[in-house]
């Protein structure tokens, strides 16, 4: 029975309504949709989670694009929160492919998003979220009119020697080995660990509650990935770091960085903004990964550069040209 649970702090957002959503390959996702807290609609905001997320995670998100204005469509990706494993061990992060999450997208468009759900439709995608998405608005599939994405996984700081281990992980996936974790993996979220010395949010507020819903979820919250999904991460931001790749994109996209991300590479984020021609580029300096539950300088000005791009139309200004803001903050 699908289900959403209250977490300390923040309750779950009123009105929800939860949807099974089905993969053509038949995998089960759990969904969720919200309607506005305002009289207007502005239209609808898909939410597109990083590895090792779920829904409870962005309710505060929720509660805030609600009152934007925006209908919500929240959904866990398949191998983490509440949707469907392809492995035993359910707290293993694993995709055969990354070309399972296009799958998962595309039902959820397809079941929910279009059918019932108003326009126009945007995308808001974090980390890995933002590689899968990037990746459909280069391959032609991204059902969104624009694209907002948060510390996209374009380059992975927390491994040292990145060639290396890709070439590890796509050795030991040939003998067989890609349902196994890492090697050194362990089941536990990062999400649990100690507030200090984190990687992901200077707030401890906002952190200790990431916590405590990680803890109440349980297996959703996950624990390390397998060496299937590294390989095919590795994979995937290789294809996005081509130039041919990035020229293919075509819908505006809005991409916020971290200026003190220890788990996605900024200078490879920068990189990939300069050759994106319908782009713009926002570094948010001190920020850790998790843009969405850092402290409030740090969320506020992430808002006022969704304000100034979502919805948009085709005369719209950008709000701040990416040439000018290496390491720019919008006030």
């Amino acid at each position: 029975m699908l289900t959403l649970r209250p977490i300390p702090g923040l309750p779950v957002p009123p009105g929800a309504r939860l949807v099974p959503v089905e993969t053509s390959d038949g995998v089960p996702l759990r969904a969720a949709t919200w309607r506005p807290t305002t009289r207007t609609v502005k239209g609808t905001v898909c939410l597109i989670q990083g590895r090792a997320e779920f829904i409870e995670k962005y309710y505060e998100t929720i509660h805030e694009l609600r009152a934007r204005g925006f209908c919500v469509v929240a959904f866990d990706w398949r191998g983490q929160g509440d949707s469907g494993r392809q492995v035993r061990d359910a707290r293993k992060g694993h995709v055969r492919h990354f070309d399972d999450y296009r799958l998962d997208l595309l039902a959820v468009a397809e079941q929910v998003l279009v059918p019932s759900m108003p326009e126009p439709h945007f995308g808001l995608a974090h980390s890995m979220g933002g590689a899968v998405a990037l990746t459909g608005a280069a391959e032609g599939w991204l059902p969104f009119r624009r694209l907002v994405t948060v510390a996209p996984m374009l380059g992975i700081r927390m491994v040292r020697w990145p060639a290396g281990a890709s070439l590890l992980a796509r050795c030991l996936h040939r003998f067989g080995l890609g349902r196994c974790y890492i090697p050194f993996g362990k089941p536990h979220s990062l999400a649990t660990k100690p507030f200090p010395g984190n990687r992901l949010s200077t707030d401890p507020v906002r952190y200790e509650r990431n916590a405590a819903a990680a803890r109440i979820v349980g297996a959703g919250a996950i624990g390390d990935p397998t060496i299937a999904w590294l390989a095919s991460a590795f994979r995937a931001m290789h294809a996005l770091a081509k130039p041919a790749t990035i020229r293919r994109i075509r819908i505006p996209c809005l991409i916020v960085a971290a200026g003190a991300d220890p788990v996605c590479s900024t200078p490879a984020t920068e990189r990939f903004a300069a050759r994106l021609k319908t782009g713009h580029l926002i570094v948010l300096p001190g920020a850790r990964h998790e843009i969405l539950t850092e402290c409030d300088a740090v969320r506020a000005d992430f808002w006022a550069a969704f304000d100034a791009f979502i919805p948009g139309h085709e005369m719209a200004r950008p709000p701040v040209d990416a040439a000018q803001t290496r390491h720019a903050a919008i006030g």
